[in-house]
């Protein structure tokens, strides 16, 4: 029997109003596994009600004790990682490894909300002029929204949410429809910990979910990350309905391979950032820049073997080094995107479309390919594809080479591989894109710092994590103090100074 996913809302599962619903995969074996709901506005409303219900007094609760809230689910994820992983590979198409390390990296944005106590600490100036006390306060938005995509069913919800719940927040979560199971565990695991209801709920859904998260007038800040175009709609109606709005899109990274770069870690790097998760990241390197004709040619030699000689495997596998693409429409596209680059003339030096794993010939699955002599008239170099799909742009020098990314309309990461020092300071100074690698392929930042990109890559001025993500989650509050003893008799009809 297909397996019925809903909603998650006042802590427990709910059927929602609406009977819409979507199919979802297990992209191994292209079998539909589950049906999942798609809310309409009265469940989105329902959600809301909820949150705002619950809101007031988690947000009384002092932060010592909403860290330990958190602390716990940080246990509990711990606890609950293979099985997660499990249920996250078979869903979404990652390996088990790669989906271990979705789970981590949402896990540490969880570790770093635990120091919510520290991180709301206010300013304090006594004495800021006669008998005047000045003092800040930073206090929670009320109910807040993440719309979360496909390609991390763990990771991004939980930066998104982590962060908001801490901060004395209630969240509603809006997950791809594609992968929603483990968000749906995830809510569970925060009631476990001791998260009351109410202060998470998860509505699956579509567009009209998004619209009903948007157009409501009591959340008051919406997060997105996904495609460009959508991340541009989301912001634009959001910020329309008053509301405070980040939003992450598409990307198109590129790694610089120097003449003088160690080419065999260039060569690891490469295969691990190009074709991991097949593809299917945000900060996934899909241009690889070599400089000059001597690096490409040295280049290639190593690289094109290593693409030929990928493992693509089940999800389940423990020795594969990609799985599925995440849908057959996800994979028609991505293939359409290869046959493209062939028509516009891009040399297809490794072809893995026609890749089928026996015993598994349903499944999504695509082989590495490799273009070589790419041109940034392409639109293969222009548009994102999300697959295990690498486009070699040879670059005739380094200054060629860094204006490949600073002038492309994305800016999500960028890499340089080099030995030389005042190469690599150069460019992160000079490059126009928001997060630097230095012989480091993927560079997203730890959970201490902030990961958001530049130009179509991001839409607003705060960052995911971080302390961006406290800023983004509360509202700051400014008190300035006197008490009558200081008081000067006499009314004063100019503005106030400390003269």
């Amino acid at each position: 029997m297909t397996e019925a996913i809903h909603h998650f809302i006042d802590g427990k599962p709910v059927s929602g109003r609406s009977t819409r619903t979507s199919d979802v995969y297990w992209p191994m074996t292209g079998e539909v596994a589950a049906k999942v709901a798609l809310a309409d506005a009265a469940d989105v409303r329902s959600a809301v009600e909820s949150a705002k219900a619950a809101q007031p007094g988690w947000a009384a609760t002092n932060p010592q004790r909403r860290a330990r809230v958190m602390m716990k689910f940080v246990d509990l994820l711990n606890r609950d990682m293979d099985k997660l992983a499990d249920r996250l590979a078979r869903e979404h198409g990652k390996t088990l490894a790669d989906a271990k390390g979705d789970i981590q990296r949402g896990l540490e944005v969880a570790e770093f909300a635990c120091g919510i106590p520290h991180l709301l600490k206010g300013d304090y100036t006594e004495g800021a002029g006669p008998g005047i006390d000045l003092y800040s306060m930073r206090q929670p938005l009320g109910v807040v929204a993440g719309i979360t995509p496909f390609n991390f069913p763990a990771m991004i919800p939980l930066w998104k949410a982590a962060p908001a719940i801490a901060c004395g927040n209630a969240f509603i979560l809006k997950p791809s429809e594609r992968a929603p199971s483990v968000p749906m565990m995830l809510a569970a695991l925060m009631i476990e910990a001791g998260l009351p209801p109410g202060i998470l709920n998860v509505v699956n859904g579509d567009k009209v979910a998004v619209d009903a998260i948007l157009d409501d007038p009591d959340i008051m800040a919406v997060g997105f990350v996904g495609s460009s175009t959508i991340a541009q709609y989301v912001y634009a109606r959001g910020a329309a309905n008053g509301k405070r709005v980040q939003c992450f899109g598409g990307a198109k990274n590129h790694m610089i391979i120097m003449p003088d770069a160690d080419l065999d870690l260039a060569t690891d790097a490469l295969i691990g950032a190009g074709y991991g998760s097949a593809g299917e990241r945000c900060m996934a390197i899909s241009v690889a820049v070599p400089v000059g004709p001597g690096t490409a040619e040295r280049l290639l030699v190593k690289l094109v073997p290593r693409v030929e000689s990928l493992k693509v495997g089940p999800s389940t596998s423990l020795d594969a080094d990609l799985g599925p693409l995440v849908t057959k429409a996800h994979l028609d596209k991505v293939r359409g995107y290869v046959d493209l680059g062939v028509s516009e003339g891009a040399n297809l030096v490794v072809d893995g479309r026609d890749f089928k794993l026996q015993g598994y010939e349903n499944g999504f699955y695509m082989g590495g390919c490799l273009f070589d002599h790419v041109t940034p008239d392409m639109r293969i170099y222009k548009e994102e594809i999300f697959g295990p799909v690498l486009s070699v742009v040879r670059a005739k020098d380094y200054d060629e080479a860094l204006r490949l990314p600073s002038e492309h309309e994305y800016g999500n990461g960028v890499a340089i591989f080099t030995r030389d020092g005042d190469t690599a300071r150069d460019f992160a100074a000079r490059v126009n894109v928001g997060m630097v690698g230095i012989n480091v392929p993927i560079p997203v930042p730890l959970a201490y710092y902030t990961f958001g990109g530049w130009k179509r890559s991001g839409f607003g001025d705060l960052n995911q994590h971080g302390p961006d993500a406290i800023r983004f989650y509360t509202k700051t509050k400014t008190i300035t103090s006197r008490w009558p003893s200081g008081i000067r008799a006499g009314a004063e009809f100019s503005i106030p100074t400390m003269k």
